[in-house]
C-alpha cells in the first residue's frame, strides 16, 4: 500500500528554503524584523508566524508568488495572490500589453513562455524558425527549451550547439535554484541525456557580452546570429504573470537583420502558435 506523505509545515517550509538561500537564521531574522529565536522557534514549530510576520519572511526569501500561498496555507492562513488564466477578464489588460510589446517588436522574434518554458504566444516572425521541426516537438504545449535541444528540432540547425547548450542549460539550473522546482530539475535532466556534437568554432564578436544563437534556414550561406533578452512583469500581484517570461530577439548582424525584415513569400512559415 502506498502511503500519502503528509504536506511540509509552515517551519519546514521556511527552513528548506532559508537553506536554498544559503542565509542563517540571524540574516533571514534580521531581514525580517524578528529575533533569530523567534525564527528558530517558528521553525522547529514551536511558534507560530503572524501573516505579517510569514509576509517578511518570505520576501527575505525571494519566495516565489506559488510558493507563498502554499507557506501561508500551511501556516493556516488563506492564499495572499490570486492565480488567473491569461484568457481570464481579470487579466485583459495584461495580455493586451503583451500583445502589443510582441507585435511591435516585429520583423523580430519574440515570444512569451510560462515557468515551465513552454510557449503561451509568439509572434509572427517565431513559426518560420520552428519549420522543420518533428511534429510531436511542435504539438501544443511546445515547449521551447525541448524544441531547442532535441535532435529533432532546432538543434540540428543551431551551429553553436555546444554554446548555446550550455547557455540554456545555466539558465535554467539558475532558475531550479531560485525556485526549486522539481518539473524544471526534470526537464533539465531530459535535456542534458539529448546527444549533440560540439565543433569547435572561433570566438564571436558578442563574446563576453551575449551568447548569440547561430540559427541556419534554407536560403542562406550563412547562419542567423539572434541574441536573446528576458523581461518579467516588476511587481505581478497575480501568479500567472509573475510565471511568465518574454523572450525576445535581435539581429547580431547585417545578413540576420536583412532576413528577417525581408518581405514574406509563400515560404514555410512553421507552426501556428
Amino acid at each position: 500500500m502506498s502511503s500519502i506523505q503528509p504536506s511540509p509545515s509552515a517551519g519546514t517550509m521556511l527552513r528548506e528554503w532559508r537553506q536554498r538561500r544559503r542565509l542563517s537564521q540571524l540574516d533571514l531574522a534580521g531581514e525580517a524584523e524578528i529575533s533569530a529565536r523567534h525564527l528558530s522557534f517558528v521553525e522547529t514549530g514551536r511558534a507560530a508566524a503572524s501573516r505579517q510576520v510569514l509576509h517578511r519572511l518570505a520576501e527575505g526569501l525571494a519566495m516565489p508568488l506559488r510558493e507563498r500561498n502554499a507557506l501561508f496555507l500551511a501556516a493556516g492562513f488563506a492564499p495572499a495572490f490570486a492565480e488567473h488564466s491569461l484568457e481570464a477578464p481579470e487579466l485583459a489588460a495584461a495580455r493586451r500589453a503583451i500583445d502589443l510589446v510582441l507585435e511591435a517588436h516585429a520583423p523580430f522574434p519574440a515570444l512569451v513562455v510560462d515557468r515551465h518554458w513552454n510557449l503561451i504566444t509568439a509572434n509572427a516572425a517565431v513559426p518560420p524558425l520552428m519549420a522543420g521541426a518533428a511534429p510531436a516537438l511542435l504539438a501544443p504545449p511546445i515547449n521551447v527549451l525541448r524544441l531547442s535541444l532535441h535532435p529533432d528540432g532546432l538543434a540540428s540547425r543551431i551551429e553553436n550547439l555546444g554554446e548555446w547548450r550550455a547557455h540554456l542549460l545555466e539558465r535554467l539550473q539558475r532558475q531550479i535554484a531560485q525556485t526549486g522546482d522539481a518539473a524544471l530539475l526534470a526537464l533539465r535532466e531530459e535535456l542534458v541525456r539529448y546527444p549533440f556534437r560540439s565543433s569547435p568554432r572561433p570566438p564571436e564578436a558578442l563574446a563576453g557580452i551575449a551568447v548569440p544563437m547561430l540559427l541556419r534556414v534554407p536560403g542562406l550561406v550563412r547562419p542567423l546570429s539572434l541574441i536573446s533578452t528576458t523581461t518579467v512583469f516588476g511587481t505581478p500581484l497575480d501568479i500567472t504573470l509573475a510565471e511568465l517570461a518574454l523572450e525576445t530577439f535581435f539581429p547580431a548582424d547585417a545578413e540576420t537583420r536583412a532576413w528577417l525584415e525581408r518581405p514574406m513569400t509563400g515560404g514555410p512559415k512553421g507552426p501556428e502558435v
